[in-house]
Parts: structure tokens; sequence; C-alpha cells
């Protein structure tokens, strides 16, 4: 599980890629929490457990970031050490995400606001997607090995 952080016009972009679907949800939401500090994390914090449910992965994507956000403006934590699992839809179903996280307590950190998550140039790619974006754009400038997933999501500041 990787990320990294991009420049975006007058926003910000995280690039993530992990060996599964599940993993590169959470690189992203790691990310999102780079992107809001630049201290070190203090080693405190509850725990802090969401789920959402949606009609495809990008969505879901979209879903479960903007629940952190959420998470942050409504409990005053800054969500870290982020895991997910992302369930496929079985018979026409939802994409569901269960995730975990620590929430830091803002208060214990100088975190930078950002507004929300954008489907703005959202990329969500499997590895071996024909589709994927060529090599060298931001979610493949990430990828450890071809088999991983890639992610780019850009956030409004």
């Amino acid at each position: 599980m990787t990320f990294a952080l991009r420049e975006h016009t007058a926003d910000i972009a995280v690039a993530a890629a992990a060996d599964s679907l599940s993993g590169v949800f959470g690189a992203v939401a790691d990310g999102m929490a780079a992107a809001m500090i630049d201290d070190d994390v203090p080693a405190t914090g509850a725990q802090l457990t969401v789920s959402e449910r949606a009609e495809s992965r990008e969505a879901a994507l979209y879903d479960y970031l903007t629940r952190l956000l959420y998470e942050r403006d409504v409990q005053g934590v800054l969500p870290v050490d982020n895991a997910a699992t992302v369930d496929e839809p079985t018979g026409g179903g939802d994409w569901r995400v269960t995730a975990s996280a620590r929430g830091v307590p803002l208060d214990a950190v100088h975190a930078r606001n950002l507004k929300a998550v954008t489907y703005s140039e959202m990329q969500l790619t499997p590895p071996g997607d024909p589709t994927r974006a060529e090599a060298g754009t931001p979610p493949d400038a990430v990828r450890e090995h071809p088999d991983d997933w890639a992610a780019y999501v850009v956030f409004d500041v």
C-alpha cells in the first residue's frame, strides 16, 4: 500500500496503489489524511469504524472518503491508519465498504482543511485493466507492481 500527494491546480490529489481493492481504498484515505497534516501524527486517538454502500466502485470510494471528512468535522478527529474492506455486490446489490481508522483529536494536531472529495479526474483502475491510465500518469506513478490496483482522487481545498 502506497500513496503520493500530487499538486493539482488549486486543489490537491492523492495517487495510490495497493495489491487489492480494499488496500487501495485504505491507501487513498491515508493519503487524504497526509494532505491535511504536515506534522508527525501523535499516537493518540480512539478507534472509529464506518460503513458505506454505493452503486459502483467509484461511488463507494467517493462515499467512503466523504464519510471520513464528515467524521473529521462532526467528531473533531483526523482519521489515520485507515483500513478498509470492500465487498463486491452480489445479486445486483450495492458495493459495501467497512472500514476502521484511528481518530486523532484535531486539537492535538495542526490540520489543514480539505473541503470535499471530487469526482473530477477520479480514477480507480484494477490490475490488467486495458482502460487504465497510460504508464507515467498519476495513478501508475505509484504502482509498485503491474498487478496493483491504482487510484487517483482530487480533493477540493
